[in-house]
């Protein structure tokens, strides 16, 4: 554990604070905090690995580049009241954050034009972790729901299947074309009970407390935060309400960033239980479902919780 009198020097820096000001708010790359702080690539390379050295940034590999963060050990005492009184006082800062959200809206397009350019035959093509056996697995385990939150529901075909015995169904996506897909196909199918929603897993476009069944099928690794995205569930859930996952158990089948945009390569059975307990469910039930013959041999997960009364 390095000592406060090295952490404090690492810190001291202005550029340095002005990236930890940043990593406080977003995981970012080099090439991220190039383009926002427009400092050479070997200039922030060698504050970043200052910052690591005194134990006040992390990293986490994704493909081939790595996404730098504030380090869990600085998010509380010394650290965060230094960051506050430097957001107050560099005159870069609010220039740097509001730079930094055009940089992470640059990421989301690119996630969301993928999306946008398989729109409408993407039920077609090959899904890893979408199977019958699993979305079986996972109808066992529910009862009759009334109104669900499709989150993440692409060109919305599970958001019709949900719709023939719901009351209501809200498919929530990011990609519009995908939800004019879905749009297209109730018509043509004239189910009336199902709307969808132009909007981010993140930040959810529904009321508090306003569902019944909170569903994330294979959505869940492509948000870049997904503990946010499993708190914005709790939010819009009703007391009692449940919530369903159904996701890829963690592999290493990297060609699944660029083949599909995926932000995450799944995840471990007791990392998706945490972050479920972590955003207010109680007794989450979490096991692998379903495992592929075939090469990469992909498995699903189902993780099934409850929000409990207040």
């Amino acid at each position: 554990m390095p000592s406060i009198v090295k952490t404090l020097r690492a810190a001291a820096d202005p550029s340095r604070l002005r990236i930890l000001l940043l990593l406080q708010a977003e995981e970012l790359s080099v090439a991220e905090l190039q383009e926002i702080l427009v400092m050479g690539q070997s200039t922030i390379s060698t504050h970043l690995a200052q910052l690591k050295q005194a134990g006040l940034a992390e990293d986490r590999r994704t493909g081939k580049s790595s996404l730098y963060r504030l380090a869990s050990g600085a998010t509380e005492g010394v650290i965060i009241n230094l960051l506050a009184e430097a957001r107050a006082e560099l005159t870069e800062a609010a220039a740097d954050q509001a730079a930094m959200r055009r940089v992470v809206k640059k990421r989301q397009d690119r996630m969301r034009a993928f999306f946008d350019s398989v729109a409408g035959r993407m039920g077609r093509d090959y899904v890893p972790g979408k199977s019958w056996k699993s979305l079986t697995e996972a109808f066992l385990r529910l009862l009759p729901p009334t109104t669900i939150a499709d989150l993440g529901a692409g060109d919305g075909a599970f958001a019709l299947m949900l719709a023939q015995n719901a009351q209501r169904v809200i498919a929530v996506d990011s990609s519009e074309k995908m939800l004019e897909v879905g749009r297209e196909q109730a018509r043509r199918n004239n189910i009336t009970n199902i709307e969808f929603r132009h909007g981010d897993m993140e930040e959810l476009p529904l009321d508090a407390a306003s569902v019944d069944l909170v569903f994330f099928s294979q959505s869940l690794h492509h948000a870049a935060h997904p503990d946010r995205a499993l708190r914005e569930g709790a939010r819009i859930l009703r007391p009692s309400g449940r919530i369903v996952v159904l996701d890829l158990a963690r592999h290493r089948y990297e060609q699944a960033r660029e083949l599909y945009a995926d932000e995450w390569l799944g995840f471990a059975e007791s990392d998706l239980e945490s972050m479920l307990i972590a955003a207010g469910f109680s007794s989450p039930y979490v096991s692998v479902v379903d495992r592929e013959a075939d090469a990469p041999q992909f498995q699903t997960l189902l993780a099934v919780a409850h929000k409990p009364q207040p």
